[in-house]
C-alpha cells in the first residue's frame, strides 16, 4: 500500500558555480540547531560541507554531499551539489535521491550556463523546484529582472504549467536570512524552511514491498570498508538482513547488511532499520558500485540505472619514464599495475569518468567532462603519493552515423567583462572559431554569449584572465556536437629544453633567459629533454642551464659582476596543461610538475623532427 512519509523531505540544492549553495547550507545547519552553541557554530567556519582540501583551496564544490536537519518535527535530507559544469556527473547521479530542488539564482548575474543544465535535469526528472533568488543585498541587485529571466528559462526548457508556477523565496545566504519578497527579508531562514515543508512533496512509498535502493554515492571507512549511499525506494532495510546486489549489466551477488546508517545533522548515525523514502548508508558487501540495485532477495527487480552525459575531453595517463622517476612518489606506486588499479577505482564513484587501455600496457586513456574535471583527478592522485605523466588534453570526436562526417563538441560560453575590454575578448574568441549569439551592455559591463568548439577553449581561461587583467568572468557548458569548425591556432612559441642533466646555475640561466621566459630558478635539478622555459621564437631551442663558468686566475680589478636573474614563471597545474605541445608530456609527482619532451635525447628528437618533415613533404 502506498503511503506518504510526511515526516520526511528530500531536497537538493542546485545552482551555477559561486551562486551561494554551500553558504546557504551553512545557514540552514546553524539555524536548525545542528551546533550546541554559537561558539561551536563559529568554530565550524564557512562552507562546512566543503570538507575536501581541494574544495576549500579552490572555493568550489567538487563532490556532492548530503546532510540532514530537523525543522518543525520533519527531517529534511539536504544534498549539496557542485556548480561547475565539469562536475555535472555529480549532479546527475544524486538528483534521483530527492523529490524536489532549491534552484539558487544570483540576484545580479541571473541564470547562468550551469543553471540551465541543472534545471533541465531537475525538470526532466519531474522534481518540484523552489526558486531562491540569492544575494539580494548585493550592489546592482535586480531581483525583478532575474525573476523574469528565470521564468523565461523554465518555459524555454519545456516546464509544464505546474513546474512553471514555481514557489519563490528571496535570500541573503551569507547572513542566513530569507523572505517572501525582496523588500521584506526576515532575520532568519524561517520562510525558506516553511516553503520547503509546504512545497517539496513528501516521499510516497510502499513500506510493505520488498526493500530496494539504488546506490548513488560511495564512501570508504578504514574499519567498516566500502560504504554505499542511496535512497530507499521501497520497504524497510534492517541491519543484518540478507540482500542481493544487481549491477547495471544484470550480474547478481548476495551479501548481508553489516552496518546501517541514517543521516542526522553532520554525521552518520548507526541505526537498526531505515524506512522507505529516507536516505541511508550501509556497509557489508565486499564489492559495490554506483548504479547498483540493492534489493531484498524476495524481489530481484533492478531499478533504472543512472545515466550521465558522455565525456568530451580525454588525456593519456602513463607510467613516469623520466630520469627522476621513483624519487618523489611513494615506493611502488609508480607501476602500471598500481596506476591502472587507481584509475579504474576512480570510475566506481566518478560516474562521468571513462578509463580505457592505451596503445601500450603502461598507457591509459582517461576521458572526462573538461579540463577542470581531469585536473582535479591529477591533483588528487599526486597528493595521494602517485607519480605519472599525462599528455596534452584533446577533444573527443564523433562520426555521424548516416553521412560519416566528423563532428566535434561545442560549448556555450558566457562572458562578463568590463566594457572597455570587449574588443579584446571578441578577438580572442573569434580566432578560436567562436560564433557570437548575443551581446549587450549594462552598467559598464558587457555580457557576451558565444558558441565555441571545445578544442578552442582548451587553455582559453588562463589567456582570458591575463588579457582582461582579472576584470572578467567566463563560464561554459557543453552544448552539442556539430561539424568541424576549421583550424584553431595553437601555441605560438616553442620551448626552451635542457641540453643535459645537472643542476641549474646562475651562469647557465643568465645565458638562457636571453632566449625566453624561464620556468626554473638556480639550484634546480633538471634532465636532458626537460622543458625549462618558453622560447621567444616558434621553434624549440636546447639550452645548457647547468653550465658553469670556467674558472681562471684572471680577475677584473673591480671584482666580479653580480648576476641578476628575472624570477622564474611558476606554472600551476592548469598552466602546465595549457602549455603542453603535442610532443610533450607533463611529469606529475607529489612534489613537482615538470614539462618534458616525449623523446628526451636531443639528437634523437632532432632526427625524429626531420623524419616527420620529410613525411609531411612527401604527402
Amino acid at each position: 500500500m502506498i503511503q506518504t512519509q510526511n515526516h520526511l523531505r528530500n531536497v537538493a540544492i542546485i545552482a551555477h558555480v559561486d551562486h551561494g549553495k554551500t553558504t546557504l547550507v551553512d545557514g540552514m545547519l546553524k539555524q536548525a540547531k545542528v551546533f550546541r552553541n554559537a561558539e561551536s557554530a563559529a568554530a565550524a567556519g564557512e562552507r562546512i560541507l566543503d570538507s575536501n582540501p581541494l574544495e576549500r583551496e579552490r572555493g568550489i564544490t567538487i563532490l556532492a554531499k548530503n546532510t540532514a536537519v530537523t525543522w518543525g518535527g520533519v527531517k529534511i535530507n539536504i544534498v549539496d551539489t557542485p556548480g561547475h559544469a565539469d562536475f555535472g556527473g555529480e549532479v546527475e547521479r544524486v538528483l534521483n535521491m530527492v523529490d524536489g530542488a532549491l534552484l539558487l539564482v544570483d540576484a545580479v548575474e541571473g541564470p547562468m550556463p550551469q543553471t540551465r543544465f541543472v534545471l533541465r535535469k531537475a525538470l526532466n526528472m519531474g522534481l518540484r523546484v523552489v526558486v531562491v533568488i540569492n544575494k539580494v543585498d548585493r550592489a546592482y541587485s535586480r531581483p525583478v529582472d532575474v525573476l523574469n529571466e528565470t521564468f523565461d528559462l523554465f518555459v524555454e526548457l519545456g516546464a509544464n504549467d505546474e513546474q512553471a508556477n514555481f514557489p519563490l523565496v528571496y535570500a541573503i545566504g551569507l547572513a542566513g536570512r530569507a523572505g517572501y519578497t525582496s523588500d521584506d527579508i526576515q532575520p532568519d531562514l524561517t520562510p525558506l524552511f516553511e516553503t520547503i515543508l509546504k512545497e517539496i512533496p513528501a516521499p510516497m512509498v510502499d513500506r510493505d514491498a520488498p526493500a530496494r535502493m539504488l546506490v548513488t554515492t560511495l564512501e570508504y571507512d578504514n574499519y567498516k570498508g566500502q560504504i554505499a549511499v542511496g535512497r530507499l525506494h521501497a520497504g524497510v532495510m534492517r541491519r543484518g538482513m540478507p540482500v542481493v546486489r544487481i549491477t547495471p549489466n544484470g550480474e547478481r551477488s548476495t551479501g548481508r547488511i553489516e552496518y546501517l546508517f541514517s543521516y542526522h545533522n553532520l554525521s552518520r548515525v548507526e541505526t537498526d532499520e531505515v524506512q522507505a523514502g529516507d536516505i541511508l548508508a550501509f556497509a557489508g558487501l565486499d564489492v559495490v558500485g554506483i548504479s547498483d540495485t540493492i534489493a531484498d532477495p524476495a524481489d530481484e527487480t533492478p531499478l533504472p540505472p543512472i545515466r550521465v552525459e558522455e565525456p568530451t575531453v580525454r588525456m593519456t595517463f602513463g607510467v613516469n619514464t623520466s630520469p627522476f622517476s621513483g624519487r618523489e612518489g611513494k615506493t611502488g606506486w609508480g607501476t602500471s599495475r598500481r596506476l591502472r588499479q587507481r584509475l579504474y577505482e576512480e570510475t566506481r564513484h566518478n560516474v562521468a569518468l571513462r578509463v580505457g587501455d592505451g596503445a601500450t600496457p603502461d598507457r591509459f586513456i582517461v576521458s572526462g567532462r573538461g579540463e577542470l574535471h581531469l585536473s582535479i583527478l591529477i591533483e588528487t592522485m599526486r597528493r595521494e603519493g602517485y607519480e605519472f605523466d599525462v599528455s596534452k588534453p584533446e577533444v573527443i570526436y564523433r562520426q555521424e552515423a548516416e553521412t560519416g562526417e566528423t563532428l566535434e563538441p561545442y560549448e556555450e560560453v558566457h562572458v562578463d567583462v568590463a566594457e572597455h575590454l570587449t574588443g579584446t575578448v571578441i578577438e580572442l574568441l573569434g580566432v578560436r572559431r567562436g560564433r557570437m549569439l548575443d551581446m549587450h551592455t549594462e552598467s559598464g559591463t558587457t555580457y557576451l554569449r558565444y558558441l565555441v568548439p571545445t578544442r578552442g577553449l582548451l587553455g582559453f581561461r588562463s589567456q582570458f584572465l591575463r588579457s582582461t587583467g582579472g576584470m572578467g568572468q567566463v563560464h561554459s557548458i557543453f552544448h552539442s556536437y556539430d561539424v568541424l569548425a576549421g583550424p584553431v591556432p595553437r601555441r605560438q612559441l616553442g620551448s626552451l629544453v635542457a641540453w643535459e642533466t645537472g643542476v641549474t646555475t646562475n651562469f647557465g640561466l643568465e645565458n638562457a633567459e636571453m632566449r625566453g621566459a624561464l620556468f626554473v630558478g638556480p639550484g634546480v635539478d633538471v634532465y636532458e629533454g626537460m622543458v625549462v622555459g618558453e622560447h621567444i621564437r616558434p621553434e624549440d631551442l636546447a639550452v645548457n642551464v647547468a653550465k658553469t663558468k670556467h674558472l681562471t686566475n684572471v680577475r677584473a680589478a673591480s671584482g666580479e659582476k653580480a648576476t641578476s636573474l628575472t624570477p622564474p614563471r611558476i606554472l600551476s597545474l592548469e598552466d602546465c596543461l595549457e602549455f603542453l605541445a603535442d610532443d610533450e608530456l607533463l611529469e606529475v609527482t607529489p612534489q613537482n610538475l615538470r614539462i618534458r619532451k616525449r623523446i628526451l635525447n636531443n639528437e634523437d628528437r632532432m632526427k625524429d623532427a626531420k623524419r616527420r618533415e620529410k613525411l609531411i613533404a612527401g604527402t
